[in-house]
Order: C-alpha cells, then structure tokens, then sequence
C-alpha cells in the first residue's frame, strides 16, 4: 500500500472513500467534516440530530454520497472525548477505518489527519501514528493460504492536508511510521511461521537478508564456534534438537566516533516442546513463537538501518529449538554457561533463560552496554499481569525509566516489577551454583533474578513480552496473531539514547544471562 500526502481540499479527492471525523458529544461537525457535510446537503448533521452518530471513539458510519462528490463514499469516524484523545487512539482509528474500508472494497482512501492539534499533538506525530496504524492495521498472513479470488486490499491512502507549509512535516511522519510499522510486521511474520518454515538456521539466513537490505553487519556463530566459547547453557538446550543452533550478531554502526554500543538481546527459541519436561498438548501449536523477542530484536534492527540514528547497536539472538529426544538435556542435569556458573536444570521448559544466559555472556565480552533482553520468558508474568502489558524488571532505574516511556511512545505498555533480595534464595542449588527454576509463587521476578546473575553490573532492562507477544482477536491496530511487541519500543529507545551525551567506553567483561519460554513453567 502507498501512502502519501497531498495538498488540497478532501471533499475534492476522488478516492473511492473519503474520511473525516468528529468528537463524541459535538453537535454540528467541524472543519473538512463541515465542507463535506455541507456537500452531501447537511447528511452527516441529520444523523448527529437522530442520535445514529455519536462521535463515540472507533464508532464508523459510511454515508454513501450518491454523485455529490467525486468520492463515492464517506466514512465518518468517532474521535471519542476530547480529553481523552491521544496517539494511541489515531493508530487504532486508523487501523480500523481502513479494515472496514477494505471490506467494503475501497482500494484507494484519502483521509484528514485525526488528532492535529488537539491536546497537543503535532500533525508530524499525527502522520507518523496514521501510518503506523494503517500499515500495522491491515497486516495478514497469508503466506501458506491459497488466495482467495475475491481478497481485497487497499492500493493507496492518501492524507489531505489545506496547508502546504506542513505537508513536508507530515511526510516525514509517514515515512517514519511506514519503517516503525513495517519493522514490527517483519516480527510478525517471523513469529506467524510454522516452525517447519523457520528454524534456527532460516532464522539466521533472513537476519542476514535484512542485514544485506540495510547496510548491518551479519555473523552467525555455529555449534563449534560456541563450544569453543563454552556456551554450555545454549548448547545443553539445543541437545535435544536435530537442527542446529545458531547464535546470531547483528551490528549496526551508526557513530563510528562513539566508543560505546548498545546491546539488544532476544529468545530465539523457533520451537518450544518444553523438551523432557514436556508441556501439555493443547496449545502447544503456539510455541512457533517462543522466538518472538529475537524476532523483535532482529527487525528493530532492520529498522535503525533504515532510520541511520547516530548510535551504536549490536543484537545477540540465541536461537534453537527446544525438543525432547534421547539425546536431551534432562532434569538433574548440570551445565556450565559461558561465564563460568555452574546451572542445576530442574525444569528443561525453563529453557529461555539458559540461552539468554550464555547470549548475556556473549554481549559482556563484546563490550555492550546498556543491554536489553527481551523473552516470552514466563507464563507466571501472564498470571501476574494479565495480556494488557509486558512486564519488565532492572538494575537500573534509569534506563527503566527510558524503555518504559519508549513504550508509551509506540502503545506498547510496559509495568515494572521489583528484583527483591529474597527472591534470590528461590534460586539457590544443592548441586550447582543457581538452579533454573524457583517456585511458582513470584516465577517471572525469580527467572529475572537468574538473568541477573549474569547481568552483573551492567545497565539492564529485561521485558518480559509473555502477555504481550500474541493478539487472540482483532482489536485497533492489533490483528489476531503475533503482534511485533516490542519492536519499535526498541526503535524509540534507541532513537532516544542516541540524541544523548556518548557513554565513555567500559571495559570488555564475561557474564551471562537467561530467559524462558511462554508456557507454564518459568
């Protein structure tokens, strides 16, 4: 779909749909609604007077126009109150204009820009919000589905704008919110594929697309690169598996001046059984995106290539599949991670965290800080938090302060939760240094605390994307399936850090850090 954006009068365009807005509670519509209404003989102020439009937020009314104007129809869509009006509510507008526009056959669209200058947003955020929702709103995947001869899709969407000396500002706001949205749908795609269609070694040949796409560096460590290494956690993991892990390194080198690089780290479980400690059958389907955070963490990249900040930024994804075999890693065992910290494994479905542990280690010895991870790592932060948010836990309340706003900033919600010292002893082994797993009781604050035992003291922000990584129904700029969370979470971040003073250079250091799958056990 092309986005564009022209100056000139919307009840002029001759798309196939036009649509305006108006805010619940208001009694006669206003600006490019008042010029339309007025063109449709006062059809848009009837229907306010009958109570069929309320201005109610996502309400959609479709007036046909019957040769009024050049455009056969116009949708007319519900801000909601005024006051409550925000930039989360302009992606989910968007979003869900163009799906029902879609399903009424509308292949080119023109619309005004919603929210500009209400409770102020600027028209720049306005655009960049339209574009993330437009793009974001009407993603499917349909890769394996025979296509349907009658499937729509719409070809154009067009802003509008009266001002030409803001029309530059607004495409630079589609621009970004073209890159943000299509980097969250390049996630999406990823963690939608059957795990058939990508395992670790797929997944490491389409990070090494996108690097060539956008200028990022690629290396990919096999088996015996990580042996030499002795990334023993990662490997127990894969132990299971006929296919054979990858660990994949993006780097982005975007200030060559700078001496400091930002870390990214994401789960790369492409199939997650729960190895030995199996996890029940229903469900188990879902488990093709228990490598949703490395898939995150890879678009994001794909991204900052595409928007050049002056940063740098290398991403860590460890990336295997989790089976059970007689070859598997099996509870009681013990294995030794990269940074020398001996493992008790209790529970093989504890697995996110042991591959995030020698990928921690891996991005210490490269010198990267701050680092962020980010894993389906626990289903206890789902019981804990429920599907409306990812949590997330530090040692730095600053830079948790930073990711959390980058989040508010894309509609990505994110809750913070403590790293008590007592939880610590839940983690305590008879055998090894630290088991994998704690009691149910606080299982995401404890699987953090394992991470952190490898973080040691470097900045870290762990996101626990459990909840978020999935939609099961269609709702605003969310569509039923994987939902890209964090992508541009990550983006926003990054975009952030580097418009700030330069960190000095730390000095290269072993460590490590886990994380853990979805299902049940953490």
């Amino acid at each position: 779909m092309e986005i564009k954006v022209e100056v000139g009068d919307i009840q002029q365009h001759p798309a196939k749909a036009i649509v305006v807005n108006l805010f619940e509670g208001v009694k006669k519509p206003g600006g490019a609604a008042a010029a339309v209404d007025k063109a449709l003989a006062g059809a848009i102020s009837q229907l306010i007077e009958e109570g069929e439009i309320k201005g109610k937020f996502n309400e959609l009314t479709l007036i046909h126009t019957l040769g009024r104007l050049p455009s056969p129809r116009v949708l007319v869509v519900g801000l909601g109150k005024q006051a409550e009006f925000k930039l989360d509510k302009v992606r989910d507008l968007s979003a869900s204009a163009l799906r029902y526009l879609r399903r009424v056959g509308a292949k080119t669209v023109a619309s005004v820009v919603h929210g500009a200058g209400v409770g102020g947003l600027e028209p720049q955020q306005c655009a960049q919000a339209i574009a993330e929702g437009a793009v974001m709103g009407l993603y499917r995947f349909t890769r394996h589905k025979k296509k349907e001869e009658e499937e729509r899709e719409i070809e154009e969407l067009t802003l509008v704008e009266l001002d030409a000396a803001g029309a530059a500002a607004l495409r630079q706001g589609v621009a970004k919110g073209r890159i943000l949205a299509e980097a969250a749908n390049r996630a999406r795609d990823m963690a939608n594929e059957p795990a058939n269609y990508l395992t670790p070694t797929m997944m490491a040949e389409q990070a090494e697309v996108i690097a060539e796409e956008v200028g990022l560096e690629c290396e990919v460590l096999a088996r015996e690169q990580m042996e030499e290494l002795g990334m023993g956690a990662l490997l127990g993991v894969a132990q299971g598996s006929s296919q054979p892990p990858k660990m994949i390194v993006l780097r982005y080198r975007g200030d060559r001046r700078r001496k400091g690089t930002v870390g990214l780290l994401g789960k790369g479980i492409t199939f997650d059984s729960g190895g030995i400690s199996i996890k029940p059958s229903a469900g188990m389907q879902e488990m093709k995106g228990d490598m949703s955070g490395g898939a995150a963490v890879i678009c994001a990249m794909w991204a900052l290539g595409r928007l050049k900040p002056r940063i740098n930024v290398t991403a860590v994804v460890p990336a295997t599949e989790n089976m059970p075999s007689g070859s598997a890693t099996k509870p009681g065992d013990v294995l030794r991670a990269m940074s020398g910290k001996s493992i008790e494994v209790i529970n093989t479905d504890a697995e996110g965290r042991l591959i995030l542990a020698d990928a921690i280690a891996y991005a210490r010895q490269q010198g990267l800080s701050p680092i962020v991870d980010v894993a389906t790592l626990t289903g206890a932060m789902v019981i804990a938090i429920g599907k409306a948010a990812t949590g997330c836990m530090s040692n730095n309340q600053e830079l948790c302060q930073k990711v959390i706003a980058a989040g508010e900033a894309a509609g990505e919600k994110i809750w913070q939760f403590p790293l008590y010292e007592e939880y610590k002893e839940h983690l305590k082994s008879d055998v090894a240094d630290l088991k994998n797993v704690g009691p149910r009781e606080g299982g995401a604050i404890s699987a953090a605390l394992f991470l952190a035992e490898f973080v040691e003291d470097t900045p870290w922000v762990h996101l626990d994307m459990a909840p978020t990584d999935n939609a099961d129904k269609e709702k605003g700029v969310w569509v039923k399936g994987a939902t890209g969370i964090p992508t541009r979470t990550l983006v926003n971040l990054v975009l952030g850090l580097a418009q700030e003073k330069p960190p000095a250079r730390r000095r290269s250091q072993q460590g490590g850090t886990p994380g853990h799958g979805r299902a049940a056990a953490s």
